[in-house]
């Protein structure tokens, strides 16, 4: 999923396909990396000349968009180069997956972010991404606790676990999924793609008012942090106390306020009403199936973990397009700035140059927020920049969105 992104089109005019010889296998399962809750894969990219690059991939079924970074339309001399708000260009038709031939035979235009050295999404490691108008033509299962992919030909997976049936728009693969929030029903979409879930404001609103006990934060840290962008520090972000999903019943689902503007935008993609999203990162425990041709999704439970996303460092971070992550700010943790502030402390467009002696410039998200995450109470020693000298703030990981259901758990327990 993207928020903020200049993009300029890209004539898909290659032929792919034409030179495989082998036989195709119906399926293929590849290794992933999660990072950031965002699924990476490796794939081969054909050029114009018949040699293949091989690239990083993010599998992103909440987005219908075809996307290319610039340096990779520039290393496979795929055309001209992007400036302003158009761009020419010849784009490959397609992927090769494990040995597995992904026709981008349906889509007609990419896009190419726009901006010097801009990459494909800041702070991700990633030249092309794989969008849902691609991946609704196959079945496909991502294992988050086995790190595995796998895509393949309608009716070649067998999937397991609880299985429901979902909105499927037929022209772009966005899955909306039958949810239930507050004992009403809403449709909320599946979005892998995002490393957080979101609700519209007004719903937000509504709950936070009528459960003010369910935990709550202003900014977004750990894996709300979705790009860095300057609003993302006044995001509202709410630990919902139960949300049933399909087939799933949720408890403390931690959600951010989504923009009524973002959530149009949303809507009219999807053809129909959407209240919010389910990002990944509620999904880690799971081996999630997409059944396409059927509209059916599947959750088949690999693991029982809970996830610490927000006991970090309270820090807002925009990575940048020379590999810089930029401090936009510091979250207040009981009323309080959670990392020391001032002419000694952070202050807002200091650079972040490394966490406990580890330089950071060059990382994806996901690896900034793994050195800056931790248990509650460790101190994280970062290395800061300002105005060309560095100099050393020591700061204490804290337990930002403490589960409430869990609590009330133990509570029960000791009765």
């Amino acid at each position: 999923m993207r928020f903020i992104a200049v993009l300029c089109l890209v004539s898909l005019a290659s032929q792919f396909g034409s030179a495989q010889q082998k036989p195709q296998p119906t399926s293929v399962t590849v290794p992933a990396t999660i990072d950031h809750n965002r699924v990476l894969i490796d794939v081969e990219v054909p050029a114009q000349n018949g040699a293949t690059k091989r690239v990083r991939a993010w599998v992103d079924n909440g987005n219908p968009e075809l996307e290319i970074s610039q340096s990779l339309v520039k290393s496979l001399d795929l055309g001209g180069v992007c400036g302003g708000q158009t761009c020419a260009a010849t784009a490959p038709a397609g992927i090769t997956i494990g040995g597995l031939a992904i026709s981008f035979g349906d889509v007609k235009q990419a896009k190419v972010p726009v901006g010097p050295n801009e990459p494909l999404a800041r702070g991700l490691d990633a030249d092309i991404n794989i969008p849902s108008t691609i991946l609704r033509h196959y079945d496909v299962l991502i294992d988050y606790p086995g790190r595995k992919f796998t895509i393949g030909a309608p009716g070649s997976i067998h999937f397991l676990g609880s299985a429901g049936k979902v909105h499927i728009n037929a022209g772009n693969g966005l899955i909306q999924v039958p949810s239930k929030i507050a004992d009403k029903k809403y449709n909320l979409a599946l979005d892998l793609g995002s490393s957080i879930s979101f609700l519209s404001e007004e719903l937000f609103s509504t709950l936070a008012t009528a459960h003010p006990d369910w935990p709550h934060m202003t900014g977004a840290v750990g894996a709300a942090s979705m790009w860095g962008a300057d609003e993302e520090t006044k995001w509202q972000v709410m630990r919902l106390d139960r949300v049933q999903f399909g087939p799933l019943f949720l408890t403390d689902v931690p959600m951010a306020s989504l923009p009524k503007a973002t959530l149009d935008f949303f809507e009219k993609r999807a053809a129909m009403p959407t209240i919010g999203l389910i990002g990944a990162n509620i999904l880690q425990n799971y081996r999630v199936g997409l059944d396409y041709a059927h509209s059916t999704v599947y959750f088949d439970i690999g693991r029982l973990y809970n996830f610490p996303d927000f006991d970090v460092i309270g820090l807002f971070l925009r990575p940048e397009n020379d590999g810089r992550f930029t401090i936009l700010g510091v979250a207040d943790f009981e009323g309080k700035p959670s990392v020391p502030t001032g002419p000694e402390g952070i202050q807002a467009g200091d650079t972040l140059v490394a966490i406990n002696d580890i330089p950071v410039h060059g990382s994806t998200m996901g690896q900034v927020w793994s050195l800056l995450g931790g248990t509650p109470g460790q101190e994280r020693k970062l290395t800061i920049e300002r105005a060309g000298k560095q100099f050393v703030v020591s700061a204490t990981v804290q337990h930002f969105l403490p589960a409430a259901s869990g609590e009330d758990e133990k509570k029960k327990r000791k009765k």
